[in-house]
C-alpha cells in the first residue's frame, strides 16, 4: 500500500513538472544557417558567429542544434534550404550573404533571421530601413570603404587612368557597391569599365578581356567573383595587373591588396545578437550593425606584388 502512494506521488510530481516546463525541458534550440557559396570570407564569418554563440552560453549539441548548409552558389538551392528551415519551424536562422538572405525572408515573415555579409540589407529589400528594420530581419552588414580602396588604385599606381570593375550583375550586394565606387574613380578622374558576369564560367573570360585595356582591376565583395578569386589571380597576374579587391580573403587568394574589413569579427557581432534575439530581444527593433572603422586593416599578397612587380608604398604598409 506505502509502494502504490509513493508510485502515486511520483507520477503526480512528474504530471506538474511536465505542465510547467511545457515537456522542453531536453529539447535544444534549433538554429539553421544557411551560407550562399563557400570562400574564405563567409566560412570566417560562420566561424565567428559559433564562437560568440558558444560565448553567450549556447553550444552546438548541448542546448542548441546547428544545422547548417551550404547553398553552392545557386540559388535554388537557397529556396529549397529555405524552404526545409521554415518546414523544421527553427527558433532562428542565419542566412550568409544577400542571396541566401532574400531567399530565406521571402519564406517566413515569424521566424527571426539574422543576416550577415549583407553590404545594404536595405538596398536588398531585407529591411524597411538599416536603423529600423520593421521585419522579422536584422543583421550585420560588410559594407567596406569603397572610397578608399579605390583611393589604393592612385596610391600604387599614380599614372593609372582606366580601372576595370568586376562583378556580378544579378547580385544586389554587388552592384550597390560597383555603384560606390563609380563615384570614387570619378573624383579620381579615373576612367571606368564594368566587368560583370552572370555566372563563374565567364569569369576567365571577362578578366581575359579587361586585362590589356585597363591599368587596374577592382572587385567589391562579390560571392561569385570571390570563390572564383583564383582564376581572376592567374589572369590579372600574368598580364601583371593590380586586383584591387574588396576583403582579405580574396587579396591571398590571387589579389593584390584591401582595405576592408575582418569577416570572423563581423560573424561574431552577428553571434551577439543572436544572443539578444535568444533571450527575448525582438529581431524587428534590432538596428542592423556594422563593424568599427577601427577594425579595418591593410592586407597586402606580397606573392602577387612580386609578381606583378609592384612596389607597396611604405605608408600603405605602416597603416
Amino acid at each position: 500500500m506505502k509502494l502504490k502512494k509513493i508510485l502515486g506521488i511520483f507520477l503526480l510530481v512528474s504530471v506538474l513538472t511536465m505542465s510547467f516546463t511545457g515537456c522542453k525541458t531536453d529539447e535544444k534550440i534549433k538554429i539553421g544557417v544557411i551560407q550562399f557559396v563557400q570562400h574564405a570570407a563567409l566560412d570566417a564569418a560562420y566561424e565567428g558567429f559559433v564562437e560568440a554563440l558558444k560565448e553567450g552560453g549556447y553550444i552546438d549539441g548541448e542546448n542548441i542544434e546547428i544545422d547548417y548548409q551550404n547553398a553552392a552558389n545557386d540559388q535554388s538551392n537557397c529556396q529549397a534550404i529555405a524552404d526545409k528551415f521554415v518546414n523544421d519551424k527553427k527558433d532562428l536562422i542565419l542566412a550568409i550573404a544577400t542571396p541566401a538572405a532574400q531567399a530565406v525572408a521571402m519564406k517566413t515573415t515569424e521566424i527571426p533571421i539574422l543576416v550577415t555579409a549583407v553590404t545594404d540589407p536595405e538596398t536588398a529589400g531585407l529591411v524597411v530601413s538599416n536603423k529600423d528594420p520593421q521585419r522579422n530581419v536584422s543583421g550585420t552588414s560588410d559594407l567596406t570603404p569603397v572610397d578608399k580602396q579605390m583611393g589604393l588604385v592612385k596610391q600604387i599606381l599614380p599614372d593609372a587612368k582606366k580601372v576595370a570593375i568586376l562583378y556580378t550583375s544579378s547580385e544586389a550586394n554587388s552592384v550597390f557597391q560597383a555603384d560606390l565606387a563609380k563615384e570614387a574613380a570619378q573624383e579620381l578622374g579615373l576612367e571606368t569599365v564594368d566587368a560583370t558576369v552572370s555566372n563563374s564560367n565567364e569569369i576567365q573570360q571577362v578578366v581575359t578581356s579587361v586585362v590589356n585595356s585597363v591599368d587596374a582591376i577592382y572587385v567589391p565583395t562579390d560571392n561569385m567573383i570571390a570563390a572564383g578569386m583564383a582564376t581572376v589571380g592567374l589572369v590579372a597576374n600574368e598580364a601583371k595587373v593590380p586586383v584591387i579587391c574588396g576583403e582579405e580573403g580574396m587579396v591571398m587568394a590571387g589579389g593584390l591588396i584591401t582595405y576592408g574589413i575582418n569577416y570572423e569579427n563581423l560573424g561574431i557581432m552577428t553571434g551577439k545578437m543572436a544572443v539578444k534575439v535568444l533571450g527575448g530581444e525582438d529581431v524587428s527593433k534590432m538596428p542592423i550593425e556594422y563593424l568599427d572603422a577601427k577594425e579595418l586593416s591593410i592586407t597586402v599578397n606580397e606573392d602577387t606584388a612580386k609578381a606583378i612587380g609592384i612596389t607597396i608604398p611604405e605608408e600603405l604598409l605602416n597603416q
